[in-house]
This record gives C-alpha cells, structure tokens and sequence, in this order.
C-alpha cells in the first residue's frame, strides 16, 4: 500500500509542477488554487508513505515520479524538445525507479 501511496504523490507533484505553469506566477487564482491543493495531496502521500519506504528511496521515488512525468508533459503539452539524449536520459530516470521499487525491501 505505501507503494501505491508513493506512486499517487509522484504524479500529484507532476500535477503540482505543471499546475505552476499555468498559475502565471500565481496571478491567476483557479490554477493557483489547485497547484497548492496538489501540492498539500503530493506531500501529505510522500509523508504517510515514508513510514513504511525508506525515506532516501521514498524522495528519489518521488521525485523521480515527478521529474519523469513534468518532463513528459512539457513535451506533450508545451511543445518542449525532445531529442534522443533527453528520451534516453528520461528512460534511464524510468529504469533507477523501477529498479528502487525492486530493490527497496518493503513489499
């Protein structure tokens, strides 16, 4: 279950991370609203789920969740590059936290 939890808190700082795109700088209140809620959810996740993951593995896993799926969207929702080094650097990121989870020793 804290797997689960961890995995939702990665993609609730993806949303967070996107969602800060689209505050302007926090000058537009609906998305500002929501970036915080997202970043509230994705933390208060990271937190429960570090009473069971190690909390080295649980950040990296974390963050790497967020990492991969901002940088995704960007690509996907604001046109940014993605060349072949950045697509095998973005799979290698997929691969240390796929390995993390098969490494961790918490089932």
């Amino acid at each position: 279950m804290a797997w689960t939890l961890l995995i939702i808190a990665g993609l609730f700082e993806t949303a967070w991370a996107v969602g800060l795109k689209y505050t302007e700088g926090f000058s537009r209140l609906v998305p500002s609203l929501l970036t915080g809620a997202a970043i509230v959810v994705s933390m208060g996740l990271l937190g429960i789920a570090a009473r069971e993951v190690p909390i080295g593995t649980a950040y990296v896993v974390w963050v790497g969740i967020g990492a991969l799926g901002t940088a995704v969207l960007g690509v996907v929702l604001f046109a940014e590059p993605l060349t072949f080094a950045r697509f095998g650097f973005l799979l290698l990121l997929l691969v240390a936290i796929i390995g993390l989870r098969l490494t961790g020793g918490v089932p």
